[in-house]
């Protein structure tokens, strides 16, 4: 065998490592560019453009990732309203599992035109809707692989007698903790109140103080597991009420995964 020159040596080892180099980064941006079960959820196809716009805000997909649900998941989407994280998770949880929309009359009313948008011509048949009184929520008991409150804990503490009648926050969070699998999941997204102000907020501005949510939900079975911080608005003094036009969907809010003891 001939011996070559050490520089002809030295510049073969130089391209090996390069061609290796260069698979390895192939590789890697391939994988990146492969999207991830939440992203592929908020790709569905009909999904309007106005879900797209609050995906911008909202980051549901960093938050269901953060949150772990998964497909095959038994989910419940807790005064969801229109059903705008109903449809990102029926996609998410696949034919093998189940989206509940749980609203109460009051949230019902509120959302009409937002569900019957979302749910004409039969779409998404699969999630099941339940308009249902606060104090009969009618879930079971040990059902659920996961739930959900987005924007919506504070309103537990929320009482407006026109249309809204007072909940008993203590009864309903127990349905929720039965329906909720031992080991279970709840994840919680909503308005940081000023620390330390408890559950006033909720009446005054449609906000809700952190570590009073993370003592009411231990007192009802739930331990907090871990904290996202992907919604925080250091700008927002938590003053103004929620749907003030200077902080309307800017906000600091908290993002908090549960587990049921």
């Amino acid at each position: 065998m001939p011996i070559l020159p050490r520089f002809f040596v030295g510049a073969a080892r130089v391209f090996a490592a390069v061609m290796l180099l260069g698979a390895s980064v192939g590789e890697a941006i391939a994988a990146d560019e492969a999207p991830s079960i939440y992203a592929r959820a908020l790709a569905t196809p009909g999904r309007s453009d106005k879900d797209k716009e609050r995906d911008l805000r909202d980051k549901p997909a960093e938050v269901l990732a953060f949150a772990g649900f998964k497909p095959g998941m038994r989910i419940a989407d807790i005064f969801g309203a229109g059903g705008y994280y109903s449809e990102i998770l029926a996609a998410l949880v696949g034919p093998k599992g189940q989206v509940l929309l749980v609203n109460n009359p009051g949230y019902a009313k509120f959302a009409a035109k937002a569900m019957a948008e979302r749910f004409k011509d039969g779409r998404l048949a699969a999630i099941e809707r339940m308009e249902v009184p606060n104090e009969h929520l009618g879930l079971g008991k040990d059902t659920l692989d996961g739930a959900l409150f987005v924007m919506s804990y504070h309103d537990l503490y929320w009482e407006d007698k026109d249309g809204f009648p007072h909940i008993d926050a203590a009864q309903f969070l127990e349905q929720v903790r039965a329906a909720v699998k031992p080991g279970g999941l709840l994840l919680i997204v909503d308005h940081s109140a000023i620390a330390g102000s408890g559950q006033a907020p909720a009446q005054t501005l449609h906000r809700i103080d952190e570590k009073f949510t993370i003592a009411d939900l231990k007192s009802h079975g739930f331990e907090l597991v871990k904290t996202y911080e992907g919604l925080r608005n250091p700008a927002d003094d938590r003053l103004k009420p929620v749907f003030d036009d200077a902080i309307r969907g800017k906000t600091d809010r908290f993002v908090h995964l549960y587990r049921r003891r």
